[in-house]
């Protein structure tokens, strides 16, 4: 891979992790949920996800979604459910300091959840197949795609950091009670507006 493609890829990395989409939403919201510690987890899951998946695409699950398209179908109304569900969770988010073992208390995703939505999330696919269109062909294509990889990793560590690190920041300034809970309710309505967009420009 050229430099010059290189940073190709870093301008599309950067634009697609650090740009408002489901993750960060999600991220912001939970930082100021929950706090930059307890997200961490989460926040490493959408870090590293993405780029495992895009491994993988580009090792051959971009060609069996070609040859089968209503797999795909299926997991981007999968992930359509999803977002709306995480929408809802946003929105009734616990603002109290309400003790971790409360029948009703929330928690952040794990790290293994956010990776997992990953592999829902239409954004994430649209970007996964076409980089894998664009760069991994030909004699170094697995060199190409793990230089990619590799790319997203960085870009998507300091964009999903950076996101938690303002909703924590948030967080702080709202307080508990009903500002964190107008607030909670605004992320998630973007977060739908995220949704019912991507579904509808698939």
């Amino acid at each position: 891979m050229t430099i010059d493609a290189m940073l190709a890829l870093a301008a599309i990395a950067v634009t697609m992790t650090w740009t408002p989409g489901p993750n960060n939403v999600m991220l912001t919201a939970s930082g100021a949920t929950f706090g930059l510690a307890r997200t961490f987890p989460h926040a490493m899951g959408v870090a590293f996800g993405f780029p495992v998946m895009l491994f993988l695409v580009a090792m051959g699950l971009g060609g069996l979604f070609e040859t089968y398209p209503l797999i795909a179908d299926v997991l981007s109304w999968v992930g359509f459910a999803a977002m709306l569900w995480f929408s809802w969770k946003i929105a009734t988010a616990r603002t109290d300091d309400a003790p971790s073992d409360h029948p009703t208390a929330s928690r952040p995703l794990t790290l293994w959840q956010a990776a997992a939505f990953q592999w829902v999330n239409p954004k994430a696919w649209t970007f996964a197949v076409w980089i894998t269109a664009s760069y991994a062909s030909g004699g170094d294509a697995i060199v190409a795609i793990l230089v990619a990889a590799l790319i997203f990793l960085c870009s998507g560590l300091g964009s999903s950091m950076a996101w938690t690190a303002f909703g924590a920041m948030i967080g702080r300034v709202l307080g508990n009670g009903t500002r964190m809970q107008v607030f909670n309710v605004a992320m998630a309505m973007l977060l739908l507006g995220s949704a019912v967009w991507l579904m509808l420009t698939r």
